[in-house]
C-alpha cells in the first residue's frame, strides 16, 4: 500500500478583533519514500514447483524396496526391475530448479528496482531455509536416540538416518545458484539466447571430458557438473521471471485485445515444440549408444548414476523438461486458476520445503513398521501383488506425510515468493 501524506491539522479560527494574516504556504517536504505494491505470485511458477514437488515424492515412493532377516536392513529400488527404468525419466529435478531459479529472478528484479542489495535477500531466504531444515536435523536427531534407546536395531535406525539427509544436497545447490542470481541475470539480459546456449553446453563439454580423457582428474571435475547442469534450468527460469518483470508494452491479440503472451504465439510454440522433441531424441541417444545407463537415476548394481554426478542425457532431459511446461504454460495456468486445483497448488506452494524434507522420512515410517514391528514383508517388485497393494500403501505414506507437514509446516516461511 502506498504511503499517503497526512492531512495537515485544522487551523483554529482567529478572533473577530485579530487580524488575521494571509495564509503562508508552507514549505513542501521532502516526498516520503512510497513503498512499492508487493507483487502478486506467478501462478506459473507455484505450479512448476508443484509438479516438480509431486514427481519427486511419488518417483520416491514407488523405488521402496526392503528386505530385514532381523540383523540386516537391504535396501533395493523397485524401479532397478525390468521396465522401471522408464519411470525414472519422469524425474522432475530440472522443474524444481526451474521454478527456483524464476522466484530468483523475480526476487533480483525487485532489489533492482529497490535499490536493495542482494547479500541481504540471500540471507532472508537463508534464514527462512534454515527454520524447516534444522527442525528437520533436529527432530531426526531425537528420533535416532529415542529408536536406539528403545531397542530398534542399530543397522535399520543408521540406515534410514543416513538416507534420509540426501535430500538436502538440492537445498546446497540451491544455496550457490541463488548467491550468483546477479550474475546470472546480467548474462541473460547482455548475451541472451546465447547465455543459455552456453549454460547448456559447458556440462555437456565437462561430460565429454569426463568420458572422453582417462585419469582421476578428469572424474573429479565431472563433479562439477552437480552445480553445472543444474544451472541451466536455473538461468532458463531466471530468463523467463526476468522477462516479465521489464515494463514494456504488451503486444496486444488481434482476436481479444488484450495482451498477447508471448509464450502462446505459433512460432515460440513451434520452437519450443521442436526444442523438446530434439531434446528427448537426444536423451534417447545418449543413453542408446554412450556408457550411460537406462535410468536417469541412480540405481544398485549400475557402474554410472546418471545423477551422481549428472550427465548429458540429464541435461538433455532438463532442456525438454523446460521447453515443455513453458509449450504447456496457458493450460497449467489455467488448470490451477480455480476450484480444487488452485486449492491444492496454494496449499502446496506454502508447504512445498516441508514436504519434501519430509516425504523420505513418512515412506521410512511406513516400511519401518511393516518389516520391523509387523514382521510383514514387502510385496516382489513389479508383480501383481505389488501393483495392487500400491493404492494402500501410498496411502499410508501420505496420510504420515500429512501428520509431518502438520506438526513441522509451521517452520516454513508462508511468503515464499
Amino acid at each position: 500500500m502506498a504511503v499517503l501524506d497526512a492531512p495537515a491539522p485544522p487551523v483554529p479560527s482567529a478572533p473577530p478583533s485579530v487580524r488575521r494574516r494571509p495564509d503562508v504556504p508552507a514549505a513542501r517536504p521532502h516526498a516520503a519514500p512510497v513503498a512499492r505494491p508487493r507483487r502478486a505470485r506467478d501462478p506459473f511458477v507455484d505450479v512448476v514447483r508443484a509438479l516438480g514437488t509431486l514427481g519427486v515424492v511419488l518417483l520416491h515412493w514407488l523405488m521402496a524396496e526392503a528386505t530385514w532377516d532381523g540383523r540386516t536392513l537391504l535396501v533395493g529400488n523397485a524401479l532397478g526391475h525390468g521396465a522401471g527404468w522408464l519411470v525414472t525419466w519422469l524425474q522432475p529435478l530440472a522443474l524444481l530448479f526451474f521454478a527456483a531459479g524464476a522466484s530468483a529472478g523475480y526476487q533480483r528484479g525487485a532489489t533492482v528496482v529497490g535499490g536493495r542489495g542482494w547479500a541481504g535477500t540471500v540471507l532472508a531466504r537463508l534464514r527462512a531455509t534454515a527454520r524447516p531444515v534444522g527442525a528437520f536435523v533436529g527432530a531426526w536427531a531425537l528420533a535416532v536416540a529415542a529408536l536406539l534407546a528403545l531397542g530398534v536395531p542399530d543397522d535399520a535406525v543408521w540406515r534410514m538416518a543416513l538416507m534420509a539427509p540426501q535430500l538436502l544436497w538440492f537445498l546446497g545447490v540451491w544455496v550457490v545458484l541463488m548467491t550468483l542470481t546477479p550474475l546470472l541475470r546480467a548474462a541473460w539480459q547482455r548475451w541472451r539466447w546465447g547465455a543459455l546456449a552456453v549454460a547448456v553446453a559447458l556440462p555437456l563439454a565437462l561430460d565429454a571430458l569426463r568420458f572422453g580423457l582417462p585419469g582421476e582428474l578428469t572424474g573429479a571435475l565431472a563433479w562439477a557438473n552437480v552445480l553445472l547442469a543444474w544451472a541451466a534450468p536455473f538461468l532458463a527460469g531466471i530468463a523467463y521471471a526476468s522477462e516479465r518483470s521489464v515494463p514494456r508494452r504488451p503486444a496486444l491479440d488481434r482476436t481479444t485485445g488484450a495482451a498477447a503472451d508471448p509464450l502462446a504465439g505459433r512460432t515460440a510454440r513451434l520452437l519450443l515444440a521442436a526444442g523438446a522433441v530434439a531434446a528427448v531424441a537426444a536423451t534417447a541417444v545418449l543413453v542408446a549408444v554412450g556408457p550411460y545407463p537406462l535410468s536417469l537415476v541412480g540405481m544398485p548394481g549400475d557402474e554410472i548414476s546418471n545423477l551422481g554426478p549428472p550427465t548429458a542425457p540429464v541435461v538433455a532431459h532438463a532442456v525438454a523438461q523446460v521447453c515443455l511446461v513453458l509449450l504447456f504454460r496457458t493450460a497449467l495456468v489455467r488448470r490451477a486458476a480455480t476450484g480444487a486445483g488452485a486449492r491444492a497448488v496454494g496449499a502446496l506452494a506454502r508447504r512445498s520445503m516441508t514436504v519434501y524434507l519430509w516425504h523420505l522420512t513418512a515412506m521410512f515410517a511406513v516400511v519401518g513398521v511393516a518389516l520391523l514391528g509387523l514382521g510383514q514383508e514387502l510385496p516382489a517388485s513389479w508383480g501383481a501383488d505389488w501393483w495392487a497393494s500400491r493404492p494402500v500403501w501410498f496411502a499410508a505414506y501420505l496420510l504420515v506425510l500429512l501428520a509431518l507437514v502438520r506438526v513441522f509446516g509451521r517452520f516454513e516461511d508462508r511468503r515464499r515468493s
